[in-house]
């Protein structure tokens, strides 16, 4: 794809060639991400930041990545802070939001609502979420993860055996990774859930006409015994029609280190996209998996970093401009990476 000016609105949008670009922008990335180098390529750019929907991860690691590359941000949080409550339409905000920023990155509640806002938009926009629809970012970096994870056993995305754990049917980073997950090799595909939260059949029917194994399973311990990712989910509690529904699911597929010890492979990756529910009642990643090193769901937080700023600057067009912006850091760093 070409992706100077380009909105990113799904990974539909992606052939293997442009991830694998994605990626190795992401790679150049990393002295500016863990803070041993500064870089101002975008100095006087704005990035115009609207979530309508709850975050943390998304909407800071959007708003880090562009401070990261010298720009600036501009934020409007939920709904009842926005024009939208006194009943003006996506069309007018996004004609009238894009004239203030240089790329808009957007979260809603709404399937497709990014994209009809992007429509109308005068500068680029990236899907932060819509719905139980897409989340390609949020995919991207989960893949770049998994890319990072097994390298050191020699593997590649090609033939990956991973195993997706939860609620498949509103999870939207599932449903991008698997669509991701198309564009490689001989990739096997083990979808755990209760029924009623079963992968959505379209997606799961696309994986199988591009010749990938695809099993599903309401069994948690016999569907990560052989494989090289465990993906955990929470219930995406905000999609039920009532708390009362949302609770007859969680909690169902917990994983903990003594699962982990007895059905999987000892280098098995953890990953989640987070936020993993905590609640008693929940703990689909159990706290006593904190220190194992196969755990990866910090690990997926700093790599959105990377992927972010990759997105950014291949969207503005510096990737060849970054290094001759740059200059060391001066402030302690704390050695965190």
């Amino acid at each position: 794809m070409q992706f100077a000016g380009s909105h990113i609105l799904s990974v539909r949008q992606f052939e293997r060639d442009d991830v694998e670009r994605i990626f190795e922008v992401a790679d150049c990335m990393v002295p500016y991400a863990h803070r041993r180098r500064v870089t101002d390529v975008l100095e006087g750019a704005i990035l115009g930041s609207m979530f309508f929907e709850p975050s943390t991860r998304t909407r800071v690691s959007f708003g880090s990545a562009f401070n990261l590359l010298g720009g600036e941000v501009r934020e409007t949080t939920g709904f009842e802070h926005s024009a939208i409550a006194k009943g003006e339409s996506l069309y007018d905000t996004a004609r009238v939001l894009s004239g203030y920023s240089d790329v808009i990155a957007m979260r809603h509640p709404a399937e497709r609502s990014v994209a009809e806002f992007a429509a109308a938009s005068r500068v680029p926009v990236i899907n932060g979420g819509d719905g139980s629809n897409e989340h390609p970012s949020q995919a991207l970096l989960d893949l770049y993860t998994i890319r990072s994870e097994i390298a050191s056993r020699g593997r590649t995305l090609d033939q990956l055996r991973i195993a997706m754990v939860g609620d498949l049917r509103y999870g939207r980073t599932v449903h991008s990774l698997c669509r991701l997950l198309g564009q490689f090799e001989g990739v096997q595909v083990v979808l755990v859930s209760p029924d009623a939260l079963r992968m959505p059949a379209d997606i799961v029917a696309d994986l199988r006409e591009t010749g990938h194994k695809v099993l599903e399973s309401d069994q948690l311990e016999d569907s990560i015994a052989h494989v090289d990712i465990v993906y955990s989910t929470r219930i995406q509690e905000e999609r039920f029609e009532s708390q009362e529904e949302a609770d007859t699911y969680r909690g169902r597929f917990r994983l903990n280190q003594s699962i982990y010890t007895s059905h999987c492979e000892p280098n098995t990756v953890i990953m989640h996209p987070l936020p993993r529910d905590s609640r008693a009642n929940a703990r689909e990643l159990d706290d006593d998996l904190n220190d194992n090193p196969n755990l990866a769901i910090f690990r997926q937080t700093d790599n959105g970093l990377l992927v972010r700023m990759a997105l950014f600057a291949l969207i503005l067009d510096v990737v060849d401009q970054v290094d001759r912006h740059a200059r060391d850091v001066n402030w302690y760093t704390g050695g965190r990476f």
